[in-house]
């Protein structure tokens, strides 16, 4: 059986990793590196970047804070925000990630996720989608929609028919991000994770709203992710303590949850 990974979060301003409830009121965790060194000590899976406020600055992503991360880890680093186009990707891959991630620019450019795919190989994209519960409507049959821009703008597209287009297209994995249950320590949105495993052939990560560890075995199990993003959990101001990767991967085992192990 494969093991399960944990993913921490980071969403970046200026250098500096924030942590939002529902993708609003950010506020100021830590230098972007420095919280990197830290998780990566405590033997995190995998880290995920997200400049985001490069998509509606019309900036490029921040290459600098990537590089100054990239530097004190040695876990798989995907890195999103800002990328447009092959040359993007590049410039962040030479800077130190693993994977590229595509969110509000795929909904936009579909082709982005073939030209990275032939580029640079499936495995490196990763397109993450931002859904919210709106009921089942015309256009909408699966009930939660894609949003873009930081959750701010409604897309129209069905949550199911994107993510099996971006497969086709050429995406190696799937973020679902709750927008309903970000930042909220409420659980995953089991549903439409479930929903969304379902209905692809490449691995799902869970996203928005953990805040036990019930929450990610609950995600990895009945929501049947190969992976679960955490943020609050682990470093947000706005949680009274928080938890060590180690007391996670402990009471995940507890759980029934396979886990990769812990290296002493």
């Amino acid at each position: 059986m494969l093991t399960k990974r944990l993913i921490a979060c980071f969403d970046v301003i200026n250098g500096r990793v924030t942590k939002a409830v529902r993708f609003q009121d950010n506020i100021d965790v830590a230098a972007a590196e420095d919280l990197a060194q830290s998780l990566y000590q405590d033997q995190i899976d995998e880290i995920v970047f997200y400049d985001i406020t490069a998509s509606s600055e019309k900036r490029k992503i921040d290459l600098e804070t990537v590089r100054r991360v990239a530097e004190h880890i040695f876990v798989p680093f995907t890195v999103g925000g800002g990328i447009r186009n092959v040359e993007d990707m590049f410039e962040v891959l030479k800077a130190g990630a693993e994977k590229i991630s595509i969110d509000s620019m795929a909904v936009r450019d579909p082709e982005i996720i073939r030209n990275g795919a032939t580029e640079f190989g499936r495995q490196c994209i990763v397109l993450s989608t931002q859904v919210k519960h709106v009921g089942i409507r015309d256009g909408i049959p699966s009930g939660y929609e894609v949003f873009i821009d930081g959750a701010r703008l409604a897309t129209g597209l069905d949550a199911l028919d994107w993510v099996r287009r971006a497969e086709d297209l050429g995406a190696g994995e799937i973020v679902v991000n709750s927008i309903d249950r970000d930042g909220t320590g409420e659980g995953y949105e089991i549903e439409i994770t479930r929903a969304v495993a379902d209905s692809v052939n490449v691995p799902v990560i869970a996203s928005g709203g953990a805040g036990t560890a019930q929450h990610i075995a609950d995600g990895l199990t009945a929501g049947a992710a190969q992976a679960a993003i955490i943020s609050s959990m682990l470093y947000s101001p706005r949680v009274e303590r928080n938890a060590t990767v180690r007391e996670l991967k402990d009471a995940l085992g507890a759980l029934g949850v396979q886990m990769r192990p812990w290296v002493d």
